[in-house]
């Protein structure tokens, strides 16, 4: 299976998530702002850890379930 993610980042930009999930910036920062996808900030740089990515795409496969 082919995936989106850079597998050699840990910390993932907003338009990496955005292209990984297939899904508007204004719903990756709805996720982050609702605390259902972890994040943190550098500065001004928003970056989302290739952790919490995974575990929040098997969480929702699990509710899926």
């Amino acid at each position: 299976m082919s995936t989106a993610l850079p597998t050699t980042h840990e910390a993932l930009t907003v338009p990496e998530v955005m292209k990984a999930l297939r899904l508007s910036r204004f719903k990756v920062y709805d996720l982050i702002r609702s605390n259902q996808l972890q994040s943190f900030t550098i500065g001004r740089a928003r970056r989302v850890p290739a952790d919490a990515l995974h575990n929040f795409m098997q969480d929702r496969l699990k509710e899926a379930a």
